[in-house]
């Protein structure tokens, strides 16, 4: 692969293709006097020519057939515009299959007409649906900044929530809606969760390059199914380009904010059933839009921001969705769901008015879902506990046509009569309270547990305070990157999986993440096996590689999915123990000298961590101490969280004054 111009790298990207962290990319460079000469960019930020890169890469063994998506992406970044760019990617979709929707050919520059050559020419090769997918996921990754997506579990979400709450419908056909598609999320979720033969996707967006992007995800999304697919490019609100069709399903993530929406021109638009949207609630507009689009019993899910459940000038709007029937539910999810991750955005739930009288009960109350307690507690946002938090909402939305049973804790039903107040606040923070107080047998075990912990740290404490340690000088050590010349064992660096193949039910294996590690959570999404680059399976030695989550074990769990930055060692068990190995590698200070800088965000460049030279009959002996010690410490922060819970229960009972003696 080769362009007229030299297609400019960064030494992260050399570093993505080849594999490696950055550090081991630097290091190259000072050693290797045959190593590419700079291009472009800044003493910090050097830039080589990607041609030269290849070579060099391939001449010194440091990369092999499997990098050919990696060295394709950099041609597409190259590009400049990110209109261009992902015009590119959608027309290398389309050349690529059999589009079933009428995308018309894009006219592209001669520059980017050799780079979708070169892409199908791999897509053929490599698989088409993967290497669009990965093409995708790098496009959005780039342009993050810039767009606004509805990340899949969340997307899945939607998808099903819709699903439990229509009524009726045929069972054979399913047709569905998204106004403000972006690139395709939401209706992608609904054709994969979706149980009927046959899905109907009528999809626009104002932005051009968004809609193609779309088009072309559904096409492969619907490969192979009895679907059909029209996305086109429209502002929705403007300008319906689907003006009188009525659909059982829609889903939404309108823009939010947006004061410019036609609120002039659209004064009497005859969507507004429900009265005319205020010109600063442009996401009132979005949610009539939605309805006006509904078959009766059909189903809209929308995404909106919190403060729409409550702004005094929607209040009116409010009112008669209550007043109708029409808003069923509102569910409020944790922070970090969806962009922006810092604020509790909420999902709205609108069904049509079923066609027969008999299908749901008469609307009399309407289901406020609190679920901001799914959030996770860390370092940095990484959005909530998507499994615990699907299976919640889910649990409160079957409920939903059946009055005579009681939500669960966190969830609750709220007599129409409540919310149509002056304020016709439909926040559900404000009419939900979760019944956290322990009883007194739950308390019981609690003090129990905790005193068992304190006991079995107590007694490896002692164990460990026996360990005696000298001054003599550090034994001898050897190089990761050195064991894996010897063949003692393999290192694989884990991968992003394909855009869209993470799911938050029917899940293949695990995915765990650097974000997750960060959260100190476990494995935050699923993954078809198929579509994993790097599994951990029992007795691998699993490594984060960044100082500010640096850690090393022995994986005891199921299969499991890396994520990028996250490695697996896999030891030949005559040369090397997993749990010598392990011990020896998440020591801090070989993490230090393994990074690329001080800093906390630096990378660690695993194949220069240490490992002591022992036989393995003494490694042995190392292990046992470093599992009793590994043993120390869970115990340790399982006595600080069982403590800290404690603490809480304990000091809310004796605020209230409920102490009986």
């Amino acid at each position: 692969m080769s362009t007229t111009e030299p297609v400019p790298v960064s030494l992260a990207e050399i570093a993505r293709i080849a594999g490696v962290g950055r550090a081991a990319v630097s290091n190259w460079r000072r050693r290797h006097d045959s190593f590419p000469a700079r291009i472009g960019g800044t003493d910090a930020g050097p830039q080589f020519s990607l041609a030269e890169v290849e070579g060099w890469l391939r001449e010194n063994g440091k990369i092999d057939g499997v990098a050919g998506r990696e060295l394709l992406w950099p041609r597409f970044e190259a590009l400049g515009s990110r209109d261009e760019s992902g015009l590119a990617v959608a027309e290398t979709a389309r050349r690529m299959g059999s589009p079933r929707t009428p995308t018309p050919h894009t006219e592209l520059s001669p520059h980017a007409e050799k780079v979708v050559s070169e892409a199908v020419e791999l897509g053929l090769s490599e698989g088409p649906r993967e290497t669009f997918e990965f093409l995708l996921q790098r496009w959005l990754e780039t342009h993050v900044r810039q767009l606004s997506t509805t990340p899949p579990p969340l997307a899945a979400l939607m998808a099903r929530i819709a699903l439990e709450a229509r009524l009726g419908g045929d069972d054979r056909e399913l047709t569905v809606l998204d106004p403000a598609c972006g690139t395709g999320h939401l209706p992608a979720a609904l054709v994969r969760e979706s149980p009927v033969s046959r899905t109907v996707v009528a999809a626009c967006d104002r932005d051009p390059t968004l809609a193609a992007l779309a088009s072309a995800r559904l096409d492969f999304v619907t490969e192979g199914d009895d679907a059909r697919t029209e996305i086109v490019t429209a502002d929705a609100l403007r300008r319906d380009p689907f003006p009188g069709e009525t659909v059982d399903i829609a889903l939404c993530n309108p823009p939010f904010n947006e004061r410019d929406w036609g609120y002039e021109e659209l004064a009497t638009d005859p969507r507004w059933t429900h009265g005319l949207p205020p010109r600063t609630e442009p996401e009132l507009a979005w949610v009539q839009h939605l309805l006006a689009h509904l078959r009766p019993g059909g189903v809209a899910v929308i995404l909106l921001p919190p403060a729409v459940a409550s702004r005094r000038a929607g209040r009116r709007v409010r009112g008669a969705l209550l007043r109708t029937g029409a808003l069923r539910a509102v569910v409020a999810l944790p922070p970090g769901s969806a962009q922006p991750h810092s604020v509790s955005l909420q999902l709205w739930v609108l069904r049509a008015t079923p066609g027969d009288p008999d299908a749901a009960p008469p609307a009399r109350d309407a289901l406020l879902v609190d679920a901001t307690r799914f959030a996770r507690s860390g370092p940095r946002e990484s959005g909530p506990h998507w499994e615990a938090l699907r299976s919640f909402v889910l649990s409160a939305v079957e409920l939903l046509d059946r009055p005579e049973t009681s939500p669960p804790d966190g969830a609750v039903r709220v007599p129409l009569i409540d919310l149509l107040d002056d304020e016709v606040d439909v926040t559900p923070g404000r009419h939900t309270a979760v019944n956290t107080e322990p009883s007194g047998p739950e308390l019981a075990g609690a003090w129990r547990d905790t005193a068992g912990l304190l006991t079995d740290l107590a007694r490896r404490a002692r164990r460990l305070s026996e360990l005696e340690f000298d001054r003599r000088p550090p034994r001898t050590t050897v190089a990761i990157g050195e064991l894996v010349k010897a063949g003692a064992l393999s290192l694989r660096a884990g991968q992003q999986p394909l855009e869209g193949t993470t799911t938050a039910g029917n899940p293949s294996v695990p995915l765990l993440t650097l974000t997750d590690l960060l959260s100190d959570n476990g494995p935050g999404g699923f993954v078809p096996a198929e579509s994993a680059a790097v599994i951990a399976e029992r007795g691998d030695v699993v490594v984060a590689g960044v100082l500010r989550a640096f850690e090393a074990w022995v994986h005891e769990g199921p299969p499991t999915a890396l994520g990028p930055q996250l490695y697996v060692l896999r030891v030949d068990p005559t040369k090397l123990d997993a749990h010598f190995l392990a011990g020896c590698l998440r020591a801090p200070s070989n993490g230090r000298r393994a990074g690329s800088h001080a800093s906390t965000s630096s990378r660690v460049d695993i194949r220069r961590l240490r490992v002591l030279q022992l036989p393995l009959e003494d490694q042995a002996v190392y292990a046992d101490a470093f599992r009793e010690l590994e043993g120390f410490r869970s115990r340790l922060g399982r006595v600080g969280e069982t403590g800290s819970d404690l603490v809480d229960d304990v000091t809310d009972l004796l605020a209230a004054g409920r102490p009986t003696g």
